[in-house]
C-alpha cells in the first residue's frame, strides 16, 4: 500500500501515541501490582503523604486486603480509611492518578523499623579468629585450643584452624586431616564446617562458622553440656 509521505508521517505519529499511552498504562498496572503484592515495601524512603497531606485530587485506592477499590476522590477515599479505623498512605505518588493503601500507619512505621533493625543485625561484620596446631598436639594443648576456638564461635565469629607442618610432616597431610575433623566433631554442636580442610604449602586450613545459636549461647554465658 502506497501512502503520502504527509500520510505516513501521521500515521506514525498516531502509532506513536498508542504506544505511550498503552506504556504510561503498563507502568500504571505495574506500580499497583507491585504495591499489592510485595506487602507494602514500595514505599519510598521519601517522606509519605498520609491523610489530609495527600495533595491529588482522585486516587486509586487499594484496601487492607489487597482488594483494588479503583479510583475516588481524596475525600471518599478517606472515608473509606476512617470508616475502617485506619489511615489513607500514598504509597506510589508518581502514578497516574497516585496509588494509595488503606493501611495502619503506627504499625507500618513500627515493622518498617523492626526489620531495618533486624537486616542490620545480619549485616553486621563477622570476624575470623584463627587457631594453630601442630600435626601431633598433645591432648591437654588440643583441648585448650579447643576451648578457645569454642569460646570464639559462641562470640559469633568464624574460627580458622591452620595445622603447621614442619619438616618430614608435611609428606603426611593425612594427620592434619584427621586432627583437624576430630575438631570439628568435637565442636559440632556449636560450629559447622564452612571450608573443608585445604593444604597450602606446609600448612593445612579448615574454617568453622557458628550456628545461628552460637551467638544466644554466647550471649546467655551458658555452655552446653559435651558428650
Amino acid at each position: 500500500m502506497n501512502l503520502p509521505s504527509r500520510g505516513v508521517s501521521a500515521f506514525c505519529a498516531l502509532i506513536h501515541e498508542e504506544c505511550e499511552a498503552h506504556k504510561e498504562a503498563a507502568e500504571r498496572r505495574l506500580a499497583l501490582f507491585k504495591y499489592c503484592f510485595s506487602g507494602g515495601d514500595v514505599i519510598a524512603k521519601q517522606e509519605v503523604r498520609v491523610n489530609e497531606a495527600i495533595h491529588a485530587r482522585e486516587v486509586r485506592v487499594v484496601d487492607e486486603e489487597g482488594g483494588i477499590l479503583g479510583v475516588l476522590s481524596v475525600p471518599e477515599a478517606l472515608r473509606a480509611a476512617q470508616e475502617r479505623g485506619l489511615d489513607l498512605v500514598e504509597v506510589s505518588p508518581a502514578s497516574v492518578p497516585p496509588v494509595c493503601r488503606i493501611m495502619d500507619y503506627g504499625k507500618y512505621k513500627y515493622q518498617a523499623n523492626k526489620r531495618a533493625v533486624e537486616a542490620k543485625k545480619k549485616a553486621a561484620r563477622i570476624d575470623i579468629k584463627e587457631v594453630k596446631l601442630r600435626p601431633k598436639t598433645e591432648e591437654h594443648d588440643l583441648l585448650f585450643k579447643e576451648k578457645n576456638a569454642r569460646r570464639f564461635l559462641e562470640d559469633g565469629d568464624k574460627v580458622k584452624l591452620t595445622i603447621m607442618f614442619r619438616g618430614r610432616e608435611v609428606t603426611h597431610p593425612e594427620f592434619g586431616t584427621v586432627l583437624l575433623e576430630k575438631i570439628a566433631e568435637d565442636l559440632k554442636d556449636i560450629g559447622v564446617v564452612e571450608a573443608k580442610p585445604v593444604m597450602a604449602g606446609k600448612t593445612m586450613s579448615m574454617v568453622l562458622a557458628p550456628t545461628k545459636t552460637a551467638g544466644k549461647q554466647g550471649a546467655s554465658g551458658t555452655q552446653p553440656p559435651k558428650s
